[in-house]
């Protein structure tokens, strides 16, 4: 081979490296955090009305636990908590409105599984709430535990993880029970109030609200019983990893807030403080918000927009709550629970 044509495929080998590293480096086109930043509003999807997590009361306004994220998740990368459309969706579309970007995300009690990820090219931003599957009882059936529930006939609702853990329950415990199943979490709840079953079977965050919608709560027990893993968060598309961080961190910063002893009363100690960890998560250090392509402030904005972790669970779902749901797991892992969160640093 002569010398100018090694010299001629060494050049042209030499052109397409620079070309894959120059396409490699290039940002995404219409990232969601651009796309986000244009628009001027986040479009957050939840679910259709869940006591504690996301409901709509008579004059439109949504509230809630995963309602709250959104309004965080806003503050932070616009600035204003206001700055959220939500879109109610059912179980058996949400992920399919994620897919088609109706949606920047999901935070709607959604279960991060293996398959949701791998098969579905979506991609969990951490854990909000360390939930389990239970079963709302009606007392009359007279029952106490899960194991008590032979033969029982059981409301479900189609597509969940939560029809698949009711097969896996009593298959796994030699038990029978009659399946009613539903098409959305409405039906299923008017099923179980009609006495069309004998008990409900959800997330037990969900139960607790359930419970309080029936014209005699009293009737109704939630049993102690927890027969599923549900760790619920915030859902993106697998393709924007940059989306991805942003919404992850923003999660991290809520709980890391409340570790810090960072809350919306406390802000202003903490704007002045000099501890280097506090100092970081107000943004006074380290660039972290240039870094994901925020304000220097956006942990602070998520934190005024509705509070640190603890401030957001105690409002909708703990002891300041009609729910009355006890942390449990969700307790920082400092105070006997699971909550964890990386250091911004």
């Amino acid at each position: 081979m002569s010398q100018v044509s090694s010299l001629r495929r060494f050049t042209l080998g030499l052109l397409a490296a620079v070309a894959s590293a120059a396409a490699l480096a290039l940002p995404a086109a219409a990232s969601t955090l651009a796309t986000v930043k244009q628009r001027g509003v986040l479009h957050c999807g939840v679910s259709e009305g869940l006591n504690g997590f996301s409901a709509k009361d008579a004059q439109g306004a949504w509230s809630g636990f995963d309602v709250d994220f959104c309004r965080a998740l806003a503050a932070a990368v616009l600035g204003d908590p206001q700055k959220v459309s939500f879109t109610p969706l059912s179980a058996s579309e949400r992920f399919d409105a994620l897919k088609a970007a109706k949606v920047d995300l999901l935070s709607r009690n959604s279960t991060w599984t293996l398959g949701r990820e791998a098969e579905l090219g979506l991609a969990f931003a951490g854990i909000t709430y360390h939930d389990g599957q239970g079963f709302l009882a009606k007392r009359a059936l007279g029952v106490d535990g899960a194991l008590a529930l032979d033969k029982a006939k059981i409301c479900v609702e189609t597509g969940t993880t939560s029809q698949a853990n009711l097969a896996d329950f009593f298959r796994a415990n030699s038990l029978t029970y009659e399946e009613k199943p539903f098409g959305s979490a409405a039906e299923a709840f008017k099923a179980f109030e009609a006495g069309t079953c004998d008990v409900l079977s959800r997330d037990q965050s969900a139960l607790y609200g359930e419970r309080l919608r029936l014209a005699k709560p009293g009737d109704a027990i939630v049993l102690p019983d927890v027969i599923s893993k549900e760790p619920l968060g915030p859902v993106v598309r697998s393709d924007d990893f940059a989306w991805f961080t942003v919404v992850k961190w923003v999660n991290f910063a809520l709980i890391n807030a409340e570790e810090l002893g960072i809350s919306t009363t406390t802000m202003p100690a903490a704007l002045a403080s000099q501890k280097p960890d506090v100092r970081r998560f107000t943004g006074a250090e380290g660039g972290f918000g240039k870094a994901l392509g925020l304000d220097p402030d956006w942990a602070v904005k998520a934190v005024r927009a509705g509070g640190n972790y603890a401030e957001i669970y105690e409002r909708n779902l703990g002891t300041g709550s009609k729910l009355a749901i006890p942390r449990g797991l969700n307790q920082l892992w400092s105070m006997g629970g699971v909550l964890y969160a990386p250091p911004l640093r």
